[in-house]
């Protein structure tokens, strides 16, 4: 792992301003977020608050906000947001070289809105490919080399056999050294044996297991009886 855990200090803020509204970033600011396995599951439902969370995280490691590698700090227009400029981190035993030195910093930032512009800096090419297949690509080609690497929601452009993949480069990376970030929705991912998973909401960020996820258990009840979800949204 590279990092331990992650913290942000705010001397007062206006509780009805986000991102300080969202329940998940205040707990970052009051208990920190400490990181126990090589792979950590961000989950969520929209607007609890995952993507800000992992974005500030990839922003306070140096990554750019748009998206891309470490190289390419800053490359986009886009600042620091309010959070990221706060974040801060306690290193790892293995992480210690690479947080006291800004050269030494390895990792990708890969957000699902921003991923072909990203891609394309990168030298990888994704108007001769698919969406899914330049994701994939930056994982064979880009995601190989111990440091931090922070998803948002890779599945977006994936198909079933493809986060299959996915879950494999995340396995084998994370076996060579590296650390994983992710924000998803995917019941598929989050199932990658060993991984941490935290749940983000109203309550804040609290621990999980898989099989107590709750997106879990929709994909198990709607695919064993999609109509029982489908007659409350269609005519």
């Amino acid at each position: 792992m590279i990092i331990e855990r992650a913290y942000a200090h705010m001397g007062s803020y206006d509780v009805g301003e986000w991102p300080w509204s969202v329940p998940c970033v205040r707990e970052l600011l009051s208990d920190g977020l400490r990181f126990t396995a090589p792979v950590t599951f961000v989950v969520g439902e929209n607007g609890s608050g995952k993507s800000t969370l992992v974005e500030a995280l990839a922003e306070g490691f140096g990554l750019d906000p748009w998206g891309g590698s470490h190289e390419w700090r800053y490359a986009s227009h886009r600042t620091k947001s309010v959070l990221g400029e706060r974040i801060r981190f306690d290193a790892a035993p293995r992480g210690r070289r690479m947080l006291s030195s800004w050269s030494a910093r390895q990792g990708f930032f890969l957000r699902a809105e921003t991923a072909l512009d990203a891609l394309g800096r990168e030298g990888l090419a994704p108007d001769s490919r698919s969406h899914g297949e330049g994701f994939l690509a930056a994982f064979r080609d880009k995601f190989l080399r111990p440091g931090l690497y922070v998803l948002d929601e890779p599945e977006a452009a994936l198909s079933f056999s493809s986060c299959l993949e996915l879950i494999g480069h995340l396995d084998q990376l994370s076996a060579a050294g590296a650390q994983i970030i992710c924000a998803t929705h995917s019941p598929l991912l989050t199932a990658l044996p060993g991984a941490d998973i935290i749940e983000v909401g109203d309550h804040g960020i609290r621990r999980t297991s898989w099989q107590d996820l709750a997106l879990v258990d929709h994909w198990r009840r709607y695919l064993a009886d999609p109509a029982a979800y489908l007659r409350h949204v269609l005519d």
